[in-house]
Formats: structure tokens, C-alpha cells, sequence
């Protein structure tokens, strides 16, 4: 009778447990009842607000100048000077003497052997490198807020199998209680239903301790804490076969667009070194006025006023090695960038075919788990009845309802991990796109700030320039 009570005692204990775990999850059902998040609210509020979005397109329209100032060197460069100089008289002389002079002076490189040309080349393939690279951004950015948008809608059904869990099992432990007080039960039933609920109070805290992580992690992605969240919807565009899949990366893949573009900038590079063994034309005017003020010791006030204009052409003879060097360093890092190029194309292929193969084995598993699920429930449910009139053991009970608990965590995880799969294979498509799941959204498109600034700084001789430059190339 003593060992009852103690066993009772424990089962208070258990109920406590639970009941604390249940006042934590509390706050999060009753959103559910008033707010509701779909992955669309998800996806749009973190491509408005996520900080690593907002850091990457500032770099990128810090590169579109980088075009800006290569363009410069087709216009003229003007300058003005002035200076006053006084100058007290020597030992033995009479008067002092200012000095003041004024002057501008211009500029102009006419011809640079294609250099000029090759760097503005190489400025707008990076230019067009750094937008695909920010797409790339932005498709990891959008897997994130996937992957914890379904971690979380996976921890809040977990949570609630394990609830759910506990309480058929608290129930079977006060049953085997109340039977075990009147001799049908032996305290080898009891302890086994105890030993099963206390490991179901343990797993359910631990199903709220996974739900709070990855809550923690949906708030630094997305910038709100997850309510109630809606299923997610079906992925937009996936390819129907695989070899679709691989043309389609090998179109689309932002990484392998980005790469063959610095591929780009550095071939112009080579020509660009290249061009400093060729002659570079420029002309140069100046205009200036200078006045010396001598009346202090009655020489008088002299003034005088100069303009020169120069034609210039220079070939470099001897650089001690250096345009070589830099010539030979141009072409060893355009033949490092072709082959990033293939390293890229083989992980892209790489990625389709894992994304491809997980995408149809997390098919599978759902199809299989869906099945599993409907057998054990009718398992759990015919072995209940079955005990209830003495041909189950308690035992078989318990494992009955720990088949079902795995069968249904099994069928939520496998279900993430086909959408998950899916997204992996949309994001190295290129398909993952803020406008695929959001239509209407408002979309940031660097284009739009390199037309604006591109065109910066222009002058009327650069069109001559650019085609007497671009002659060389």
C-alpha cells in the first residue's frame, strides 16, 4: 500500500511537469487563435528587412562605381592653381617683392592602346558579376526563411504529438494504478507505464526546447517571432524532369553567372596589361598669369600672362619587367578564373543531382510514413481493446503508443524534408525568387542604380575617346 502511495506520489509529480510545460506553450496557442503567418508574410517581411539582404546591395552599388570611375579616364582632367610667394630683401638691398601667379591647366588622354577600353570592361563585367552574386544572396537568404519557417511548423506538430503522447500515456499509468490497487496489476506493469510517461515528459520538454531554438532562429531571419504558421504552399516552377533540372542550372544558377563574369572581367584585364606596351596619346593645354610687385624698392609692378598647348606621345622602352610581370600575373588569374568556372558548373551539377535525389527519397519516405501512420493508429487502437478484455499485456500497450508517437515525428520530418529538398533544388536552379513565391511584392533591382549612376561625370570629347581607344581592341 505504501509503495502505491509513492507511486502516486510521482504521478503528481509527472502531472506537474507537464502541466509547467503546457503553461510554456500556453502563450503560443493562444496566438494561434488570433494570428496566423503564411510563408509568403515570411518570405516578403525578411527580403524587406533582413539585414544581410540590406548589407549586400549597399557593396553592390558600391561596385557600380567602381564602373564610374573606370569611364573616367575617357574624360579630360582640369585643374587650377594659384600661389603668392613674399620675399623679404637680402642684406644690403632695398625693398621687398610678392610674387602671385594663377593658372589652369587641362588634361586629355586621346589614345592608351585599349587600356582605357579593357579596364571599363572589366569594370561592367563586375558590375554584372556582383548582381548576380547578390541573387545568390538573396536565393540563401529565401532557403533560410524557408528552412526555419517549415523547422518551425515541424517543432509546433512534434510538440503537440508529444503532448498528446503524454497524456494517452498518464492516462495508461493511472489505469495501471487504479488495477494495480485492486490486484489485477503487478508493480512490474506500473513501473514500466511510470518509466514510459516520465521518458514522454522528458521528450515533450524537449520538443519545447527544439521549438524554442528554432523560434530564436525564425526572429534573426525573418525579424518577427513565429505565431501560428500556416502550410506551406506549393514550390513555384520545380522542374518536372532532371534533365530539365540541369539545364536549367546551368542557364540560371546565379553562382555560375557570377563566375563566368569575373571569368569576363579577367580576360579584359589581360588586355588591359597588355596595353602598356603600346603607345598612350594625350593633350595637354595650360593658361596662366603672374605678377611680381617690386615698388617697394622702386623698380616697379611687372605682370605677365602665358598659354601653351601640348600634343603627347609617349611608348614605354623599358619598365624593368614590371608591365611583363603584370601582364603574365593578368593571364594567370584569367586562367584561375576559368577554371573557378568549372569548378562551379561541377558543384552545380553536383547540388541538382543531391537536391534531386533527396527531393524523391523524402517522396518516398512521406508516402511510406503516411502508411505507417494509419497502421500503427489502428495498432494502438485494436491492442488498447484487446488489454482492456486480458489478451494484451500493458507492455504491448505502451510499445503500441511508442510505434505510433515514431511513426507520426517520422511522417512531419519527412514531410519538411521534401519541401526543404524542393526549395535546395529551386534555390540552385535559380528559381528562388522573391516574385516566384510573392507576386505582387515589390522587388529590388540593382539595375536600376547603375543606370543611375553609370552615366556619371560625362563629358562631350569622351565619345572621340572611346573610339579612338577602342580601336586597339
Amino acid at each position: 500500500m505504501m509503495q502505491a502511495k509513492r507511486i502516486g506520489h510521482k504521478s503528481a509529480k509527472m502531472g506537474s511537469l507537464a502541466a509547467a510545460v503546457a503553461v510554456s506553450v500556453l502563450p503560443l496557442m493562444m496566438g494561434a487563435a488570433v494570428q496566423a503567418e503564411t510563408l509568403k508574410d515570411a518570405i516578403a517581411m525578411a527580403y524587406a528587412q533582413n539585414p544581410t539582404l540590406a548589407r549586400e546591395r549597399a557593396a553592390q552599388r558600391g561596385t557600380d562605381e567602381t564602373y564610374v570611375q573606370a569611364r573616367s579616364g575617357f574624360g579630360p582632367s582640369v585643374s587650377a592653381s594659384g600661389s603668392s610667394t613674399y620675399a623679404t630683401p637680402a642684406y644690403g638691398t632695398n625693398g621687398s617683392r610678392l610674387t602671385t601667379s594663377l593658372g589652369v591647366s587641362a588634361s586629355q588622354t586621346v589614345f592608351a592602346s585599349g587600356g582605357i577600353t579593357a579596364s571599363l570592361d572589366a569594370a561592367k563585367a563586375g558590375v554584372l558579376g556582383g548582381q548576380q552574386s547578390l541573387r545568390s544572396t538573396e536565393s540563401s537568404v529565401l532557403l533560410n526563411v524557408i528552412s526555419v519557417y517549415t523547422a518551425v511548423r515541424r517543432d509546433q506538430q512534434a510538440l503537440k504529438i508529444s503532448q498528446d503522447n503524454y497524456d494517452i500515456l498518464k492516462k495508461q499509468l493511472d489505469q495501471t494504478q487504479a488495477q494495480f490497487d485492486v490486484g489485477q496489476l503487478t508493480r512490474t506493469d506500473v513501473a514500466q507505464s511510470q518509466a514510459r510517461t516520465l521518458a514522454s515528459a522528458a521528450a515533450l520538454a524537449q520538443a519545447q526546447a527544439q521549438l524554442d531554438n528554432d523560434r530564436a532562429s525564425y526572429v534573426a531571419i525573418v525579424g518577427q517571432a513565429p505565431v501560428a504558421l500556416e502550410a506551406e504552399p506549393t514550390l513555384p516552377g520545380l522542374p518536372t524532369g532532371f534533365d530539365a533540372a540541369l539545364a536549367a542550372a546551368e542557364a540560371n544558377n546565379p553562382d555560375l553567372q557570377a563566375a563566368l563574369y569575373a571569368e569576363d572581367a579577367a580576360k579584359a584585364r589581360v588586355k588591359s596589361a597588355k596595353s602598356a606596351y603600346g603607345p598612350t596619346v594625350g593633350v595637354s593645354a595650360s593658361s596662366g598669369a603672374s605678377s611680381i610687385d617690386t615698388r617697394a624698392a622702386n623698380i616697379g609692378f611687372d605682370k605677365g600672362e602665358a598659354t601653351s598647348a601640348t600634343l603627347r606621345l609617349s611608348v614605354p622602352l623599358f619598365t624593368a619587367g614590371l608591365n611583363s610581370s603584370r601582364v603574365r600575373e593578368a593571364t594567370e588569374n584569367y586562367n584561375a578564373q576559368k577554371l573557378t568556372v568549372d569548378i562551379t558548373r561541377r558543384s552545380v551539377v553536383s547540388q541538382v543531382s543531391q537536391a534531386w535525389s533527396q527531393m524523391l527519397a523524402a517522396k518516398s519516405a512521406v508516402a511510406s510514413n503516411e502508411q505507417q501512420v494509419k497502421a500503427a493508429q489502428v495498432a494502438a487502437d485494436g491492442i488498447k481493446i484487446e488489454q482492456q478484455v486480458g489478451l494484451r499485456t500493458n507492455i504491448e500497450v505502451l510499445n503500441a503508443q511508442q510505434d505510433l508517437k515514431s511513426a507520426q515525428l517520422s511522417l512531419i520530418d519527412s514531410q519538411r524534408s521534401q519541401y526543404v529538398a524542393g526549395s535546395q533544388l529551386l534555390s540552385v536552379i535559380g528559381g528562388m525568387t522573391a516574385k516566384a513565391f510573392v507576386p505582387d511584392i515589390e522587388v529590388y533591382d540593382p539595375q536600376t542604380n547603375f543606370d543611375h549612376v553609370k552615366s556619371k561625370g560625362w563629358s562631350p570629347l569622351e565619345p572621340v575617346t572611346r573610339v579612338l581607344d577602342g580601336l586597339a581592341k
